[in-house]
């Protein structure tokens, strides 16, 4: 039996995913290898990635050795995947959803400011419309880096406070305080770990048929032709997510913001889901329809 070359990025949460993904296997009775590989977002940690024009930044050197076949499979955090996958590539596998939420993570010095007053550190654009909307005079700091990285620019720094994604902070076992954020909505398929690989290679798939999660598979589905349908190949603050329980009812919250937060489009809809309908696509041409087609060409022009 073959050994499984598992590619990741280098950082401490991607290896985690990577053993994780690895473990599920080994469970099966596979043999694995882990590669790990410095992305292109690694290499750049001071420009914001909203600047940096390149779709899957994040994904792409990992592409790159797949596609190569320098690694049989590549493992990622879901939501830095492109809705549009190179040819050739697909998601073969998503592990079991677990922390979807974002959190509030503040320095020592600010445990007793009220949020307006917080000075935010955050390069991603989703959190900082979502914040601006309900905190419009908010200062704003760009942060990139790791996790480890983010909390030492959180000390060192002149702002308040950073916005994690919780599966960051659970998954490395951190013993630091957080914040749950109702006025947040999660970045589409964010805290979900998925498995990538070439789609003609037929025994690694076979392999992935058992570690699939049925539920969080449908779930980030509808998440992520949400986000197709609305973005059209451009950063937008976006936020999807969906629950569904075991009669396959479906819960869906999404919204479109503008950069500044002033204006917001969101959907709340609860469904019976099936493998005819396309739900993503459907709620995302409804967000569309109500002025958000409008919305994401103001926001390609800023961005541009």
């Amino acid at each position: 039996m073959r050994s499984i070359k598992i590619g990741t990025r280098n950082s401490p949460l991607a290896l985690w995913q990577a053993r994780e993904v690895a473990r599920n296997l080994q469970n099966n009775n596979y043999k694995t290898d882990i590669t790990p590989i410095i992305s292109s977002g690694d290499k750049n940690l001071t420009q914001p990635l909203y600047t940096m024009g390149i779709t899957g930044i994040f994904t792409k050197d990992l592409d790159i050795a797949l596609l190569h076949k320098e690694v049989d499979i590549a493992v990622h955090s879901l939501k830095d995947i492109p809705t549009q996958l190179p040819e050739n590539l697909e998601i073969i596998a998503v592990l079991k959803r677990d922390y979807p939420q974002d959190v509030l993570v503040r320095k020592s010095t600010s445990k007793n400011k009220e949020l307006h007053e917080l000075k935010i550190a955050t390069s991603s654009l989703r959190r900082r419309a979502f914040w601006a909307k309900h905190y419009p005079e908010t200062e704003f700091f760009d942060i990139r880096g790791n996790v480890q990285t983010r909390l030492q620019k959180l000390e060192d720094q002149e702002f308040d406070a950073t916005l994690f994604s919780l599966a960051a902070i659970e998954r490395m076992s951190l013993s630091i305080e957080y914040e749950f954020l109702p006025i947040m909505i999660s970045a589409p398929a964010q805290g979900v770990v998925a498995v990538t690989a070439r789609a003609d290679d037929a025994d690694i798939k076979e392999y992935f048929k058992d570690v699939d999660h049925r539920e969080t598979r449908i779930c980030i589905d509808i998440e992520r032709n949400f986000l197709r349908t609305l973005e059209g190949g451009c950063t937008a603050p976006i936020g999807a997510f969906a629950e569904i329980n075991e009669k396959d009812e479906v819960r869906f919250i999404g919204r479109l913001c503008s950069l500044d937060g002033k204006q917001s489009i969101e959907i709340d809809e609860i469904f019976t889901w099936n493998d005819q309908d396309n739900f993503g696509e459907i709620l995302g041409q409804k967000v569309l329809e109500d002025g958000g087609r409008t919305l994401m060409q103001e926001i390609k022009l800023h961005l541009q």
